[in-house]
């Protein structure tokens, strides 16, 4: 018996010291002239996760900048060409060749101030809202009040139902570049009311999901950017260092938003 359970003891701090390893491993620190931020990734969004993971293993984030800073709003960073890269060149374009799918895991994970969050090119040629291999941002945001938080739920559901409507474009494109290469108004004009119909089916049958009264409590009293809801991908959020998002989000930028002052970062996964 005593034997056993001394088996039984290996096996459970065996089976601890792999979830506590776990755990650590999804702890990433950033390392900026301001400060660390200490940022927790999120298990339900295992793509993102494990993407990030790779990159930061392999050094790919190391001396890369903090290329798009916006007061109120977020800090982006990310792009492979920002290493390196000469004062007053445009940035952003920058990628890795591949993205990732979408994992939305609302109202569960969203935009309140320190969420890390994957970012993408516009809806108009990503209607998937599929997100860059290796550009991600952490957001800022600011307070809103009830009064505003009710508009931006409106238009978090006129977004919604845009992005059933750029599917559909999708989906039906080859239909409507041959209505048009014939120039068929009343073809036109007739899909459209057939995509329009469909679209307000899709969205009475699976509405967009409401803005949860906890969630409206944190963008009241901690900030936010309510409206990146349900269209780019959070995948962890900042346990450490909230004050130095502020930090960063106050430095002079110059057009186009670049900080005119190179501000470099060092990623590491927290052992």
């Amino acid at each position: 018996m005593k034997k056993l359970l001394v088996t039984l003891f290996i096996i459970m701090a065996g089976i601890v010291s792999v979830q506590a390893k776990k755990i650590k491993q999804t702890m990433v620190k950033i390392e900026t002239e301001y400060g660390n931020i200490v940022v927790k990734l999120y298990d339900e969004t295992p793509l993102h996760r494990d993407n990030f993971l790779k990159l930061v293993n392999e050094g790919f984030y190391n001396d890369l900048l903090f290329h798009r800073v916006i007061k109120d709003f977020m800090i982006q960073g990310g792009d492979p060409e920002s290493k390196g890269a000469p004062a007053g060149k445009s940035l952003g374009a920058g990628d890795v060749g591949y993205t990732i799918p979408a994992e939305f895991v609302y109202p569960k994970y969203y935009h309140k101030k320190g969420a890390l969050a994957a970012a993408r090119q516009s809806d108009e040629v990503n209607p998937e809202k599929k997100s860059s291999g290796c550009q991600f941002y952490i957001v800022q945001g600011k307070k809103y009040n009830a009064a505003e938080l009710v508009q931006m739920e409106k238009m978090m559901e006129n977004q919604y139902k845009q992005s059933i409507w750029d599917s559909l474009m999708v989906q039906y494109k080859a239909q409507i570049m041959d209505l048009r290469r014939n120039r068929d108004q009343a073809g036109l004009s007739a899909l459209q009311d057939k995509l329009i119909k469909e679209m307000d089916t899709i969205a009475a049958a699976k509405p967009a999901p409401k803005m949860p009264e906890e969630v409206k409590k944190d963008y009241m009293e901690i900030g936010g950017t309510p409206f990146l809801d349900n269209q780019y991908t959070v995948f962890g959020e900042v346990v450490e260092g909230l004050d130095v998002i502020d930090k960063i989000a106050a430095v002079e930028t110059a057009p186009g938003d670049r900080p005119k002052k190179d501000l470099k970062m060092n990623v590491s996964i927290v052992k």
